[in-house]
Formats: structure tokens, sequence, C-alpha cells
């Protein structure tokens, strides 16, 4: 029944939910406002559905918490430029399409989110270490135990679960918290 397996899913992504690390959420918004206090890039990339979920998460902290303001978020999301990143994966490889774009832009105390379900995106590790080599900061927004992401980056949120659905659920639902969050403390 359809219905069943829409509660089951639902119940399981509760679960999922209410086990999130409400201290990796707090280094998160940690960072993105240090980042905002320096006037710093704040750069986010990730694969398929994560790609999508940077995309989003620029959307709305540029719009969303910035439009109207004086000072603003600074965020680009490394995966809006399809002919960067098809030059790129056609030229030199898929694993540097985010990597070179930070070689463009990315300036020392700048930051980096990295969004990977799995947390072993390859393209995603290489701009973290570049970033990381580079003086920048790098947070990690991973789940499925965090893998190489959680490793690599000075700081990270593992959403704990192997199913990638729901990782990249709760992905979006602490992403638009964040924005909530910033939005609502701009209002004070």
């Amino acid at each position: 029944m359809p219905s069943a397996f829409l509660k089951n899913y639902l119940s399981e992504l509760i679960g999922i939910i209410n086990d999130v690390n409400v201290k990796e959420f707090e280094y998160l918004i940690d960072e993105l406002a240090s980042a905002y206090g320096r006037q710093s890039n704040i750069f986010i990339c990730g694969n398929g559905g994560s790609a999508a979920t940077a995309a989003h998460f620029a959307c709305d902290i540029n719009k969303g918490v910035s439009f109207g303001k004086e000072k603003r978020f600074r965020v680009i999301c490394l995966n809006d430029s399809i002919p960067t990143i098809t030059a790129y994966s056609n030229d030199v490889s898929y694993d540097s399409i985010f990597v070179e774009q930070l070689k463009n832009f990315m300036n020392a105390g700048d930051l980096l989110i990295g969004i990977s379900g799995s947390g072993n995106s390859e393209n995603v590790l290489k701009a973290v270490r570049y970033a990381n080599e580079s003086g920048g900061r790098t947070f990690g927004v991973c789940g499925c135990g965090g893998g190489g992401l959680k490793d690599s980056a000075q700081k990270y949120l593992v959403i704990n679960s192997n199913d990638m659905q729901k990782v990249e659920d709760v992905h979006l639902i602490i992403l638009h918290c964040i924005m909530q969050w910033f939005s609502a403390k701009q209002k004070r």
C-alpha cells in the first residue's frame, strides 16, 4: 500500500531528523556568520542531488537572506556554470570541475561548503583539499558516515543514515533552517 510506504518513509525520516547533531549544525551557522562578518566568499558545491541542494542553498542565501540588505552574503555555487563544468570535464577531468574554479576565485579566509551524500565525491574532496591548502575554511555536509569528506573538511555535519534520499532530504531541511535562522536574525 502506498500509504503504508509513505508513513514508514516519513517515520524513518523523522528519526533521522531527531538524530541531527546540534553542535555540528551550530558549527555551520558559525562558519557562515564568520564568513559574512569578514565579507568572504562562500563557495558551495555537490554532485547529483547534492548539486541541486547546493544551487538551492546559494539562491536561498543570496536572495532570501540578502535581498534588500546593505551588507550581503557572497555565495557562489560552483555547480551553476554548465559550460565551465563541461569544459573542465571534457578537457581536464570531472574530478577537477570545482577545484579549477576555486583556483580562479578563492582567497585565504573564504569558505567552501562541500555537499556529498556519500562523503566520497572526488571532485568535492579535491576542492576541499585545495581550499585547505590555500588558507580557506572548509565545511562538509555529508551522510553515510561522512566518508572522506568528514576526514578532509575542517568541520562537518554528518547525517546518520545510509539512505541517500533521506540524507538529501535532511540536507535540504538543515539548509532551509539555516536560511530561516539568518533571515530571522536580520529582522531583530
